[in-house]
């Protein structure tokens, strides 16, 4: 089942996709299904009705990131050679204002010059939970969306740190859609930039996988409904530029599509 967070001018509402997305339907539901059950409320909205996607869901409290979670992403960004994965999740934090939806501009910061996209598996958090054991992490994710763990790479080598480099507003793309019922253990992966393609990896590479993930955050920070843990990227980041549009695909997904754009 594929929600989405949409507006046609008013206030946000959520929705159920019926038919192809982007030329289907929405079945509008009733309330926020973070907190509700999908109830359909009977009226419908087409695509081509003025329909703009929003971000899916907007974190509460935070989103929560893991670095160096596929063999091929340490290999390309090791500084000796033969490096080594994290024995453990590494794990970052981004800004609940980092977050935006599809369509919306990717805007690069002037203290950098060297901003990369990273396409990625987000999963979205539905219950308040606190140490679940990884044989109970589906109790607890609500669903799946595709994200784009944006990143000042210059940055993140200068400071030596990643909050900064990670947390600049318009840094956290996710959508178009929150998938809920998924089994994403082996899903394709894609990103694209003008049209070509830069990475394509599958969700079974991951080094730490989702139980492990959930497990492992939830055994550090108390999870809220709606916080989002990426959980990081395949071989083939690089840079944007201003005027480039920069798409990521995740098998049964959907496509979350960006500009960028420079800070004036």
């Amino acid at each position: 089942m594929l929600i989405a967070r949409f507006t046609t001018g008013d206030d946000p509402r959520y929705a159920v996709v019926e038919g192809e997305p982007g030329s289907g339907s929405l079945h509008v539901i009733s309330g926020d299904p973070l907190y509700q059950t999908v109830q359909m409320t009977g009226e419908k909205v087409r695509f081509d009705d003025a329909v703009r996607l929003l971000a899916p869901v907007i974190p509460r409290s935070k989103v929560i990131g893991v670095g160096k979670n596929y063999a091929d992403h340490v290999a390309e960004m090791a500084t000796t050679p033969g490096e080594a994965p994290p024995e453990e999740p590494l794990l970052f934090l981004k800004p609940n204002t980092s977050v935006i939806g599809p369509g919306d501009p990717i805007v690069l910061p002037r203290q950098s010059t060297n901003v990369h996209y990273e396409g990625e598996l987000a999963i979205v958090i539905g219950k308040l939970c606190k140490d679940v054991p990884p044989q109970r992490v589906n109790e607890v994710v609500l669903g799946y969306t595709v994200a784009n763990d944006v990143t000042a790479r210059d940055l993140q080598k200068s400071d030596r740190q990643w909050a900064r480099a990670k947390g600049f507003d318009t840094f956290c793309p996710l959508g178009p859609y929150l998938v809920l019922d998924a089994d994403a253990t082996d899903v394709r992966i894609t990103t694209r930039v003008n049209g070509e393609t830069k990475q394509d990896g599958r969700t079974s590479s991951l080094i730490h996988k989702i139980p492990e993930i959930v497990a492992y955050v939830s055994a550090a920070f108390t999870l809220l409904p709606g916080d989002v843990i990426l959980t990081g990227t395949p071989a083939g980041v690089g840079p944007l530029n201003a005027g480039d549009r920069v798409e990521v695909e995740i098998e049964g997904m959907g496509v979350l599509s960006n500009p960028v754009v420079s800070r004036d």
